[in-house]
């Protein structure tokens, strides 16, 4: 997700001019000298700033003392600051696509950080009792599991389209569904992968028990479309504290999906829709053409 900060406001001067009737004089007010990491014209960069990138990009601790990761880092940081302030001197921030896009970054931050703080203290309290449950209603996560041994395309789903989609959809192999996202132009890479069979949906896997050799599937997983066909499988039971873990997160997951739906149906109980969007959003879904 893009992330904006608040950084992109306007940023208050450090220092504060003094004068006195015998002799100028200037007092800076800005960080402590050991908080300050660099300066950008009347900009300040603080050690708190920096350690906030190192979390947003998931630097370990030990990367964090790292000279070129720290340089990586540090460099994109001030050279932010540096366009932030070239961006206020031009008034970019007046103009009303940028000021509604400053005030969208600001409430995703808000929305995630209340979410993500309502499923941390959810995940927390997870029992070891749930734990076992988890584990015990889902063999095929854990006891019986199998994992798929794949041919795979990949596809960004940005890059998929619903015409790409129903070009591809009849192909029996997957030679021509490479050449038919070549022939389009669409980004896409071919691979060996790996799928454990108790993470894909129940009717989907159904279909690829009852598979030909060259049968081939497609999925949605992340920020990808995957097109496949299985070349093997492997008994691989998950359990012990392997199993303990993936349950936890298994679980953790179930709370954001958990979260997030019960966010949305408050969201439009609180909602009141004006005009043909009134119409439009409280129509069965099912109906809308």
């Amino acid at each position: 997700m893009t992330r904006l900060t608040a950084l992109l406001m306007p940023c208050f001067a450090i220092g504060l001019i003094l004068a006195s009737c015998s002799k100028k004089a200037e007092v800076e007010t800005e960080a402590p000298t050991s908080q300050v990491v660099a300066k950008v014209g009347d900009q300040v960069v603080t050690i708190q700033e920096l350690d906030n990138e190192f979390r947003l990009a998931n630097v370990s601790s030990e990367m964090r003392k790292d000279p070129e990761t720290i340089r990586r880092v540090l460099g994109e940081l001030v050279t932010r600051k540096y366009l932030v302030k070239q961006a206020l001197d031009a008034k970019l921030d007046r103009e009303p696509t940028v000021l509604l896009d400053i005030l969208r970054s600001r409430e995703l931050v808000l929305a995630n950080a209340l979410v993500s703080r309502n499923v941390i203290t959810k995940s927390n309290a997870i029992s070891k009792p749930e734990i076992d449950n988890y584990i015990a209603d889902n063999p095929a996560k854990f006891g019986d599991r199998k994992i798929l041994s794949v041919e795979q395309i990949s596809v960004p789903q940005t890059a998929l389209s619903q015409t790409v989609l129903n070009d591809t959809k009849e192909m029996k192999t997957l030679d021509e569904v490479d050449q038919k996202l070549t022939s389009l132009g669409v980004q896409h890479g071919r691979s060996m992968g790996a799928i454990s069979a108790g993470d894909l949906p129940r009717d989907l896997l159904d279909k690829i028990m009852a598979k030909q050799p060259d049968d081939i599937f497609f999925i949605r997983a992340g920020a990808n479309a995957i097109y496949f066909k299985v070349v093997g499988q492997q008994d691989k039971p998950l359990e012990g504290e392997a199993a303990i873990n993936a349950a936890r997160q298994y679980l953790r997951q179930d709370i954001v999906k958990s979260e997030l739906g019960m966010t949305s149906v408050s969201a439009n109980l609180a909602a009141k829709y004006e005009g043909q969007y009134s119409e439009i959003m409280t129509k069965d879904a099912g109906s809308l053409k």
